[in-house]
């Protein structure tokens, strides 16, 4: 386990030294992501200013909705770059993924270690400022739980969209033709999820519910950090899922992962 960490951490400093060495592009890229964040929550800000609210809920409340996915999703993207079933896809078409399974090292270490896409921090850092608009216009009763609470949120979903990304990247030894469908669930649902689900056809809240629990990690969280009512009817126990189905995504796709190379056959290239 020490060596498979320090291997790792050897990966990471590899990565951080690349993307810096061109220092311009570095930081262009950065304030790149964080302008694109800036405009899609402004556009989201517009919707507001026609209407006064999006299903009941104020322009501070979604933000919060609206920060926790894209802090998380941002948070998972830099983590779990590695997994990005585009760019893994790639390395199994190319038979690069041959030479990763030939050292001898954690597999599953090599991969997180290969891509640590550092460009999330403007996203990161924008989306925390999100947060903090949310908190500033919303009378949160704040507890010490509530606190607490918060940043396991943030982690559940970050787990979640690793998960996800992980079962993306071990579809590619067989098909790379699903990869939109499982950008569908990681961007799509990222998406989704930043806006109140109660606003959704029933086919899409069942989806979220049963098929892709997302419902659980950032709406009914909010819920309960934002003392709204619940127009789902759902038990309260629904509230302090987050946890359990991040943590569940995420073993359900190191088990996938882990079946996926033991009957992975290599291109021969």
């Amino acid at each position: 386990m020490k060596h498979t960490l320090g291997m790792y951490h050897r990966l990471l400093s590899v990565q951080l030294r690349s993307q810096m060495q061109y220092r311009v592009s570095f930081w262009l890229d950065l304030t790149g992501t964080a302008v694109i964040t800036l405009f899609e929550f402004a556009s989201l800000a517009l919707v507001f200013d026609r209407f006064g609210d999006l299903g009941g809920w104020t322009l501070g409340e979604v933000a919060l909705l609206y920060g926790i996915v894209n802090l998380s999703f941002g948070l998972s993207n830099m983590v779990f770059g590695g997994f990005n079933p585009s760019q893994f896809g790639q390395q199994v078409r190319l038979g690069t993924f041959d030479r990763i399974m030939l050292r001898p090292i954690n597999i599953t270490a090599q991969v997180l270690g290969s891509r640590l896409d550092i460009r999330r921090i403007g996203k990161i850092v924008l989306s925390l400022g999100i947060i903090a608009f949310s908190f500033s216009q919303t009378n949160i009763h704040w507890t010490a739980f509530k606190a607490l609470y918060m940043p396991i949120i943030i982690l559940s979903n970050v787990l979640f969209f690793g998960g996800l990304y992980i079962i993306g990247s071990t579809i590619t030894f067989w098909t790379i033709e699903s990869i939109e469908v499982m950008n569908t669930l990681t961007y799509g649902g990222s998406f989704a999820t930043s806006h109140p689900m109660h606003i959704y056809p029933n086919w899409v809240i069942r989806f979220f519910t049963f098929i892709v629990p997302a419902i659980f990690l950032t709406y009914f969280p909010a819920i309960y950090i934002l003392d709204l009512p619940n127009p789902l009817g759902y038990p309260e126990i629904s509230y302090f899922l987050s946890p359990l189905v991040g943590i569940g995504i995420l073993l359900i796709g190191q088990a996938f992962w882990h079946f996926g190379i033991q009957h992975y056959q290599s291109t021969g290239s």
